[in-house]
């Protein structure tokens, strides 16, 4: 599932390579950048993966269309916790530089580290990448 969206020429090449990249027959791309816990529902279940790039994106898009940014977090979650299949996420973590010197970009950080910290705190397994090294964070729980 992709959550960006082309307003800019840069985006667009952006968006043209990544679908470059899985225009293999194995891959199916369902845009979403808003509608993601409809698109979940849609899309997760027995037998089929699903990968969502990214959640950072949707955040924004929730933000700069004016919603409720907590009511689309709780639909996601929802979502979630309803799928059928395995769901992978890609997010950025933000929240490691400068707090930022406006207020829309305070809270796009503070919002995304709360997403951040409520997905991981429904999935299975967490794994933190960085400088292209994974570091897990969760792990699934062994079976008692």
């Amino acid at each position: 599932m992709a959550t960006a969206e082309a307003y800019d020429d840069e985006m667009r090449d952006r968006i043209a390579r990544h679908r470059a990249d899985r225009a293999d027959r194995n891959w199916r791309t369902v845009d979403a950048p808003l509608a993601l816990a409809d698109a979940l529902a849609a899309e997760a279940a027995p037998g089929r993966a699903v990968l969502v790039d990214c959640l950072t994106l949707w955040l924004s898009n929730v933000m700069l269309a004016d919603l409720d940014v907590e009511r689309e977090a709780d639909r996601l979650l929802a979502a979630l916790a309803a799928a059928r299949g395995p769901v992978v996420l890609v997010s950025n973590e933000v929240g490691y530089g400068v707090v930022p010197d406006n207020a829309l970009a305070r809270a796009f950080r503070d919002h995304q580290g709360r997403l951040n910290q409520r997905v991981a705190a429904v999935s299975d397994r967490v794994t933190l990448v960085a400088a292209g090294l994974p570091l897990d964070l969760k792990l699934p729980k062994e079976p008692a």
